[in-house]
C-alpha cells in the first residue's frame, strides 16, 4: 500500500519553501556583528543564507498554492524534520566557510546549537569570530522555541498549515485558540525573558557582547557558551544565580507563564511540573550535597543544568569526570526526565513521565480492586485518555532505544562504556553536558549518528520515523 503520493510531495515542497527562506534570513542576521567587528566573514553568511532564500522562493512559485489545503499531521511532521535537517546543513556550511572546518564538524556543530544540545566540537571557542560566536547564539535562540514555530509565526498566515506545523515540532498546548495568536505570545514571552536576562547580565558586569549570547543560549536551554570555560569563566555567583533562574524559566511551559501575571503568580505555583521541577531540583541537591564533597554552587548548578536540558557548566568537564559515580548516575536519571511540557527543554520530559508512571500505578490498583472495576487515570483534574497512556510508555521505550544503540556504538569503537553512557544520554535529551569524550577527534561515523540523535530527540522521533518511512517509499520506486 502507497502512504505518500505526489500531492504528498507537493505539499511538503511547498510548505518548505517558508522555513528555506526563514532558515535563509537566519544567516544574514549575524552579517551585522560581522560588520561591526570587521570580521570579513560576509561571505559566509551571504552564500548560504541567499541559497536557502532563493530556493525557498522557487519552491513556493514553482508549486501550487491548493495544496495547503489538503495539509495532514504527517506533511507538518515531515515539513519539520526537512526544517531542521536543512538549517543544521545549511547552518554547517557557514560555520565550515568562515572557519575552515570539515564538512561534518561544521554540520555537527551547527545541529547541536540549533537542537539546544550546546556540544561544541571546537576546543577554543574564544578562538572564534565574534560573528561565528553570535550565530551559533542565535541558533540556540531560534531552536529554543523551534524552527518552525518561529517562521511560521512570522511568515505564514492563520489557518490549518500553521497548526500542523505548530502539532509537527511536539506541542499540543495552547494559550489561545488561534494557533497564530499562541505564537505570537510565546514568542512576546520568549523576547521579554531575553532582554531581561541580558539586562541582568550586563547590570551584574558580564561584557555586552557575551550578556546577548549566553541570554540566547541559556533562555533557550542550548548551554553553548562564548567562553571555553563555559559559565565558569565568569567566576561571580551573581551571574551563576542569574543563569539558575533563566534556566528554570525556559524550562517552564508558556502557557503557565501566560497566566502569572494574570493569576498574579498563582499559576506558577499551581502548575504540577513546575513544582516537580522545584522539588526534584531542591532534594536532590540536598542529597548530593551531603554524599559528596561538591562545591555546594556548582552542584546546584550542575544539577538545574542537568533538569533543565541547559547543558552549561560551572565546574570543568575533566572535574566531572572525577565525581562519584553516584553523582553522575543520579544526574543521568535527571537527564532523562527533563522539564516541563510545552518549554524549550529536550529529554522525554515530565508529562510523559507522570502519565507514564500513573498508568502503571493505576495498573497495580486495578489487580488489586474487585474484578471488573475500572480505575481511571486523572492528571489536573482530568481524565488522562488510554491512548496517551499507551503513547508515553511507547516513546519512552522507543527513547531507551536511541540511547542503548548509541551507547553500543560508542563502546564498539572503544570508548569508556560508562562515560560513553552520559554522551549517548546527553545528545538524545539535547543536554550538551559531557565527560570529555566528544571533541573534534571523535569517529566521523559517531558523529554523524550523533547529529541523528539531536536531531530525533529534539522532533521527539516520530516526525523523523515518518519522513525516513516515507523517504524509503519513495526510493523503492
Amino acid at each position: 500500500m502507497r502512504y505518500i503520493t505526489k500531492t504528498d510531495l507537493l505539499i511538503v515542497a511547498r510548505n518548505s519553501g517558508y522555513l528555506m527562506i526563514g532558515i535563509g534570513i537566519m544567516c544574514l542576521i549575524p552579517i551585522l556583528v560581522d560588520l561591526i567587528y570587521f570580521e570579513f566573514n560576509l561571505v559566509s553568511f551571504l552564500i548560504p543564507g541567499l541559497i536557502s532564500i532563493l530556493l525557498g522562493i522557487f519552491e513556493l512559485r514553482y508549486f501550487e498554492e491548493d495544496v495547503n489545503k489538503k495539509m495532514r499531521l504527517k506533511h507538518g511532521m515531515m515539513v519539520s524534520s526537512f526544517a531542521w535537517f536543512w538549517a543544521g546543513i545549511i547552518g554547517g556550511l557557514v560555520i565550515v566557510l568562515a572557519t575552515g572546518i570539515p564538512l561534518v564538524d561544521g554540520i555537527f556543530e551547527s545541529v547541536s546549537a540549533l537542537t539546544g544540545t550546546g556540544i561544541t566540537i571546537f576546543t577554543n571557542v574564544e578562538g572564534l569570530p565574534h560573528s561565528i560566536l553570535f550565530f551559533r547564539a542565535l541558533e540556540q535562540w531560534i531552536g529554543g522555541l523551534g524552527v518552525v514555530v518561529m517562521v511560521i509565526g512570522v511568515l505564514t498566515k492563520p489557518g490549518s498549515v500553521s497548526s500542523k506545523l505548530y502539532q509537527s515540532e511536539a506541542r499540543e498546548e495552547r494559550i489561545k485558540p488561534s494557533i497564530k495568536t499562541t505564537l505570537e505570545k510565546t514568542m512576546k514571552i520568549y523576547i521579554i525573558y531575553t532582554v531581561i536576562g541580558i539586562t541582568l547580565y550586563i547590570l551584574a558586569g558580564m561584557p555586552v557582547f557575551d550578556s546577548i549570547c549566553n541570554t540566547f543560549c541559556i533562555i533557550s536551554t542550548g548551554g553553548m557558551n562564548v567562553k571555553n570555560a563555559n559559565m565558569g569563566f565568569y567566576q561571580s555567583d551573581v551571574i551563576y544565580f542569574i543563569t539558575i533562574v533563566l534556566m528554570i524559566l525556559g524550562a517552564t511551559s508558556f502557557l503557565v507563564h501566560y497566566k502569572v501575571i494574570k493569576t498574579k503568580g498563582k499559576s506558577l505555583l499551581d502548575d504540577l511540573q513546575f513544582k516537580i521541577i522545584i522539588t526534584v531540583i531542591a532534594g536532590v541537591t540536598l542529597m548530593l550535597y551531603f554524599v559528596s564533597n561538591i562545591v555546594p554552587m556548582e552542584l546546584l548548578f550542575t544539577v538545574v543544568s542537568v533538569m533543565t536540558t541547559t547543558g552549561a557548566s560551572v565546574a570543568p568537564t575533566q572535574a566531572m569526570a572525577g565525581w562519584p559515580s553516584f553523582v553522575i548516575i543520579c544526574l543521568m536519571c535527571l537527564m532523562l526526565t527533563g522539564g516541563s511540557n510545552g518549554s524549550t527543554v529536550g529529554a522525554i520530559k515530565l508529562v510523559r513521565m507522570i502519565t507514564f508512571f500513573k498508568g502503571i500505578y493505576r495498573h497495580i490498583r486495578e489487580i488489586l480492586s474487585p474484578e471488573g472495576r475500572v480505575v481511571a487515570v486523572k492528571l489536573h483534574g482530568h481524565k488522562i485518555p488510554e491512548k496517551s497512556i499507551a503513547q508515553a510508555g511507547s516513546y519512552i521505550t522507543l527513547y531507551m532505544m536511541f540511547i542503548m544503540f548509541t551507547w553500543g556504538l560508542f563502546c564498539l569503537f572503544g570508548y569508556d562504556p560508562f562515560r560513553s553512557l552520559f554522551a549517548a544520554m546527553s545528545l538524545q535529551g539535547n543536554n550538551g553536558l559531557e565527560l570529555g569524550i566528544i571533541d573534534y577527534t571523535l569517529n566521523p561515523i559517531i558523529k554523524i549518528v550523533s547529529m541523528f540523535d539531536m536531531w530525533t530527540g529534539r522532533l521527539e522521533i516520530y516526525p523523523v520515523l515518518i519522513t525516513l518511512r516515507a523517504f524509503f517509499e519513495i526510493f523503492k520506486r
